[in-house]
């Protein structure tokens, strides 16, 4: 039996193929975690989802120090609260974690200083022909990025800061193709 063998792996006949996560929808991830977090944790959460992770970014609720040393001062503020709030995180973790099947990641912003405190970094496979992977070197030999892998991530950062409104409009109609998707006649 070849290793492609569709018996070996029931997986490989379904549309997409490896790729496609079986993951619970974290459409009201947001408001959960508003609800869930502390009140006096944050002023403003910001809560990001795709497949294999939620971030949540909160702004310290305490006013930024004044002064010559603002960085340094936010940069204690925020392991002060890293510290204080890890077994409460970790719980609240735990919970997400098993509503939503994705794991969850931290950080935090005070004034213009943000630290995310643990994140995934998610292998992607990617299959690239001689043109792409030149252009992945010419960033490595020209000291932009350490790695192809450095590389490929620069790359997707910048066509998304260049194509945040083209996006956004691809993300909307995607979510109206679900919702009439949703709307269809059942088999």
């Amino acid at each position: 039996m070849s290793r492609y063998d569709k018996r070996e792996d029931p997986r490989r006949g379904r549309r997409g193929g490896w790729q496609v996560a079986d993951v619970p929808p974290a459409d009201d991830a947001a408001e959960w975690f508003t609800g869930r977090l502390p009140g006096e944790w944050f002023g403003a959460v910001d809560v990001t989802v795709d497949r294999e992770e939620i971030t949540v970014i909160g702004t310290l609720a305490e006013p930024q120090t004044e002064g010559a040393a603002e960085g340094a001062a936010a940069e204690g503020r925020i392991g002060r609260f890293r510290e204080d709030t890890k077994a409460r995180r970790i719980a609240i973790a735990q919970e997400a974690e098993t509503r939503y099947g994705r794991k969850v990641a931290w950080g935090v912003r005070h004034g213009d200083v943000e630290s995310l405190f643990t994140h995934l970094a998610v292998p992607v496979m990617t299959r690239l022909r001689q043109p792409e992977r030149q252009v992945l070197d010419t960033l490595v030999d020209s000291g932009v990025a350490r790695s192809r892998s450095d590389a490929l991530a620069w790359s997707v950062r910048l066509v998304g800061e260049h194509a945040d409104e083209w996006l956004g409009q691809l993300r909307e109609a995607m979510a109206e193709v679900d919702k009439l998707r949703g709307e269809g006649p059942g088999l």
